[in-house]
């Protein structure tokens, strides 16, 4: 029988679990469909793509506040908000193989007993579509009955619209402004796949940026070409991103318009972020249901108007996923090949491998004084004594580790240090006492 045909998302999985980036969840009990856990670089690479957002959308801006809201809210959030009754797939059976599909993707589906064939194209016998609801439901309380009712929140994004008296009233902001948060949401997809791409537990960074009516479109063309530019100056090539604005028949009841921000993943386009303009909707339902006039008043005017809102959202587990697929490359060298990862130095998980050339002669102990000093310089460091030095870089390119620093013979007679360059390959001899200096403004200048 023939080996299956590796595929480059084959050779990312491998590498990830190898290298210690994501492993499959309860592995040891035989896991759990589509769940995955961050091992030590993995749980790095997320932590500093959620930094670099938080940095971009919040810290960096005037305009824009963070809020951290709960997971789980009052059950009336989700009825007013459309996720009890509409927030649903319609899904398929194959009463052959027992299967169960999403009806709209089937397309890009394979049939778990023909895998070259789609649902629906083997032979066997399809149900009609149905709706199915992608909220997980849990009890609150030592009673499970209809009252203790709740939900894990399926989106980040309510619980900013429920905070935006308390935001603008705690932080004295007014329209345009914004409020953005990163936290874990839960959707129970049937059919998740392509690794951590669709999952049902998830990070989101959502940001709602609140305008006057009037300005909706300037900052909707504002917020995508923000957001588009924040993929590229991070590294992701330009060509492999796309902007994609949706037809009428796409768009949500309440939207006005939206855009995707895509890449072409190795399993096709696929949405990396979208751009919505949700309008006045989520406010005024929950103004209506709760009683609360959830309005800004313009003190020059002497009107109240509900905002619009301008939402850019992605979830952090796919970006982390796509700046991994983006900066994987293979090189060929004279006498060997070599896998290197050619992360942007803000996202690399490590940024400076710390190696002596031998352990022996006192470089080991002066390698350890470096990494210390670099660490208490806000670098995340790797230590490494072992094997080869020239194997030592190899497995500091195959987890993007930007820069090595070795410490040789010359270090201890003349306080100078080799900086190897992991794209270049290029190696400069850097004063000890210049060497963080050096560093940062390799950083700053980092280009792909």
């Amino acid at each position: 029988m023939a080996k299956p045909k590796t595929t480059f998302m084959d050779t990312i999985v491998s590498l990830c679990k190898r290298r210690g980036f994501i492993f499959q969840a309860s592995e040891i009990y035989g896991g759990i469909g589509n769940t995955y856990d961050y091992g030590p670089l993995g749980v790095e690479l997320k932590r500093r793509v959620k930094d670099a957002w938080w940095s971009r959308v919040v810290t960096r801006r005037p305009d824009v506040v963070g809020l951290d809201s709960a997971i789980i809210q009052n059950p009336r959030v989700w009825e007013t908000s459309g996720h009890v009754g509409g927030f649903s797939d319609p899904m398929i059976d194959c009463k052959t193989c027992k299967g169960r599909f999403r009806a709209d993707h089937l397309d890009q589906i394979a049939c778990p007993e023909k895998p070259s064939k789609h649902p629906g194209e083997c032979h066997g016998e399809l149900t009609e579509p149905r709706s199915f609801n992608l909220m997980f439901k849990t009890n609150v309380g030592p009673v499970e009955d209809a009252a203790s009712v709740a939900y894990l929140r399926p989106e980040t994004a309510q619980g900013i619209f429920l905070n935006f008296l308390n935001v603008l009233n705690s932080s004295r902001m007014k329209p345009p402004f914004g409020i953005a948060q990163i936290g874990k949401s839960f959707r129970n997809e049937i059919t998740p796949g392509n690794f951590v791409f669709r999952t049902r537990e998830f990070e989101q960074a959502e940001m709602e940026f609140f305008v006057p009516p009037d300005e909706n479109d300037k900052w909707y063309e504002f917020w995508k070409a923000e957001r588009f530019s924040w993929y590229t100056e991070l590294g992701i090539r330009a060509e492999k991103l796309r902007m994609r604005e949706h037809d009428k028949e796409e768009l949500a009841h309440y939207s006005t318009a939206t855009a995707d921000i895509e890449y072409e993943y190795p399993f096709g386009w696929g949405e990396l972020e979208g751009i919505a303009c949700r309008t006045d909707f989520d406010l005024k339902r929950h103004s209506e249901a709760s009683g609360s006039k959830l309005e800004f008043f313009d003190p020059q005017t002497k009107e109240h108007y509900t905002p619009y809102v301008i939402e850019p959202a992605g979830g952090i587990d796919r970006m982390a996923l796509t700046f991994l697929i983006d900066a994987y490359d293979e090189e060929q060298l004279e006498k060997e090949s070599r896998v290197v990862l050619r992360f942007h130095p803000e996202i690399a998980p490590t940024t400076v491998g710390v190696f002596p050339l031998v352990k022996k002669d006192g470089m080991p102990e002066k390698a350890l004084e470096v990494e210390d000093e670099l660490r208490r310089g806000g670098f995340t460091t790797f230590y490494d004594e072992k094997a080869a030095i020239g194997r030592r870089y190899r497995r500091q390119d195959e987890v993007g580790t930007p820069f090595c620093v070795t410490v040789d013979g010359d270090t201890l007679s003349e306080d100078v240090v080799t900086v190897r360059h992991r794209d270049s390959m290029e190696q400069d001899r850097v004063p000890v006492g210049e060497l963080r200096t050096h560093l940062s403004d390799a950083v700053r200048n980092w280009k792909r």
